[in-house]
């Protein structure tokens, strides 16, 4: 497999598991999933998934944000988790 700056699997936070249901929604590369953003590829995610967590919704913003997801800063994290709420609200 060749690969190149545009590679899922080159983003952190991004295995082989999570790389194959992002290409599974048409995320193909680096730039589709900064194009989509976290909250964008998570609900996309979660149509294909609907047990996808909040792990998963953080991975993916570190993987946005080229950094590992312990890493977000607090404010971030707690936006993602009230963006998870209201998701899990909507579904009910």
């Amino acid at each position: 497999m060749t690969m190149n700056n545009d590679d899922l699997s080159l983003l952190p936070n991004i295995g082989e598991v999570l790389k194959d249901r992002l290409i599974e929604i048409g995320i193909k590369t680096a730039a589709d999933l900064r194009k989509a953003g976290s909250e964008n590829a998570f609900l996309a995610l979660r149509e294909i998934d609907p047990g996808a967590c909040i792990n998963e919704l953080m991975a993916l913003e570190g993987a946005v944000q080229n950094i590992r997801w312990h890493h977000l800063d607090e404010t971030k994290k707690h936006e993602l988790k009230e963006f998870l709420r209201l998701v899990s609200l909507n579904k009910k």
